[in-house]
């Protein structure tokens, strides 16, 4: 039988990855909408520049999301290798740091995009139009920035602990929360796009207090103790280890919104800047059940490599890599087929739809090698390999991305060659980490008997 307490080293390895995976593949769709409701709501306003607006604060929202990346999800392996161990004393400890450290982050971040948010978004790419939608949308979520680095970090922990329908309800819990709200603010008390991000705030501080409840309360297998946020050097030192690859994923997400955002304004506009947004939405959707199967299988990963049992490492590897590869090849298919489908979901202006389309085509194009990139860098992330992971973390974005959306337009490409450095970069990054993780991860465990030290 799967184990339903967290003991990962029981039962068959995919349906391990499965129970975690299911649940928090359902609490991340729900999560998900917290924003693609707001762009939903916010397209269909009429005022497509309104949408432009939302979008330039994509990178502010992803750098926030970096800093949970780092000091919550990014303890969460080492949680789980602590308790794969038996040292639940430690994992407590990872535990306190972790939320130590995300609460003051979120303070910092709070006070420096506040007091600088106006020069922030024009380097971002917005225009004198966006702007005011940008400004009004951002001044509000910023006051929820420790409610998002909280629900979202935090939860992690719930996950790896083998409580995901736990993790589940509390994005459902937000979620729907959002999803009431938003019409109510947007257009019966006619706040527009300040009202979006006020009933995010809401909807992510109900998530946060729903998370704080249950790993301070008893049927949580390792608590969250006040006692164990002193901090501790060197966990410290090593959640900071382990989450600066998904902090880098996520940093150089912000730097490619800034770059898209940017170089779109200068070739294309505010309708550009609104298409780009919509194709972040797209991928946003598509790409979610593949991160909740590489986080559901982060947990049983790093539990067993944490008691030596290699091969359900590898059998978790291998079923991992396949259900990824399968998923982004039909979703690549069903992009080709029907990409004006997908844009309209956004929007109903006739120009958005028609050019959307078209740069659709060409964002999507390679999609399967996704599934490449996300396997083997949350395997790296999962087994502790933190400096492997952070390497292809910058490969794909930092150096191919970037560089390719600012200089492609330049030689000839305009706005398509901002979209087409997305696939370019897919296709190299994806095949130089699966392989760089099949050899040096999964091949040398082959050679290993379970309870042999990894070397």
């Amino acid at each position: 039988m799967t184990n339903t307490k967290g003991n990962f080293a029981e039962g068959k390895v995919y349906k391990n990855i499965l129970a975690q995976t299911l649940p928090l593949l359902l609490a991340e769709l729900v999560h998900m909408l917290y924003n693609i409701v707001d762009r939903i709501y916010i397209g269909r306003m009429g005022d497509e520049v309104a949408l432009a607006g939302v979008g330039i604060t994509f990178p502010i929202v992803t750098l926030i999301a970096a800093f949970t990346a780092l000091f919550g999800r990014g303890g969460a392996p080492l949680f789980s290798i602590s308790r794969g161990e038996g040292n639940d004393g430690k994992a407590e400890r990872v535990l306190g740091n972790s939320f130590l450290l995300i609460l003051i982050s979120s303070a910092i971040l709070f006070v420096l995009c506040f007091t600088f948010k106006k020069p922030i978004l024009y380097l971002f790419g917005a225009s004198d139009s966006s702007y005011v939608y940008a400004d009004e949308y951002l001044r509000i979520y910023l006051f929820g920035t420790v409610f998002a680095t909280t629900s979202s970090g935090l939860n992690s922990y719930i996950n790896a602990e083998g409580a995901p329908k736990v993790a589940m309800i509390t994005t459902v819990i937000g979620a729907l929360i959002n999803i009431a709200l938003d019409p109510i603010f947007i257009f019966t008390l006619n706040m527009g796009v300040g009202g979006a991000a006020l009933a995010t705030v809401i909807s992510q501080a109900v998530s946060a207090i729903w998370v704080l409840l249950f790993l301070l309360g008893k049927k949580a297998p390792v608590r969250l103790k006040p006692s164990c946020m002193r901090p501790d050097i060197q966990i410290i030192k090593k959640i900071t280890l382990y989450g600066i690859s998904g902090f880098i994923m996520q940093g150089t997400y912000t730097l490619v919104c800034v770059a898209c955002n940017s170089t779109l304004q200068t070739f294309g506009g505010d309708t550009y800047v609104s298409i780009m947004a919509i194709l972040t939405s797209v991928r946003e959707v598509t790409t979610l059940p593949i991160s909740a199967l590489t986080t559901g299988a982060s947990a049983v990963l790093g539990y067993n490599f944490g008691g030596k049992l290699y091969s359900r490492v590898r059998s978790g590897i291998k079923f991992t890599c396949s259900v990824g590869i399968i998923y982004t090849a039909i979703v690549w298919f069903l992009v080709l087929v029907f990409p004006e489908a997908f844009i309209a979901i956004f929007t109903k202006d006739a120009l958005t739809i028609s050019l959307g389309t078209r740069a659709l085509g060409i964002y999507f194009f390679g999609f399967v090698f996704m599934s490449l990139q996300f396997a083997g860098q949350a395997i790296f992330q999962a087994l502790g390999f933190a400096g492997r992971a952070i390497v292809f973390s910058l490969l794909r974005k930092a150096i191919i991305v970037v560089p390719l959306t600012i200089i492609l337009p330049h030689l000839g490409f305009g706005t398509d060659g901002v979209f087409l450095a997305e696939p370019i970069s897919s296709v190299i990054g994806g095949i130089a980490c699966f392989t760089t993780m099949y050899f040096t991860v999964y091949r040398r465990m082959s050679k290993l008997k379970d309870k042999d030290e990894y070397l």
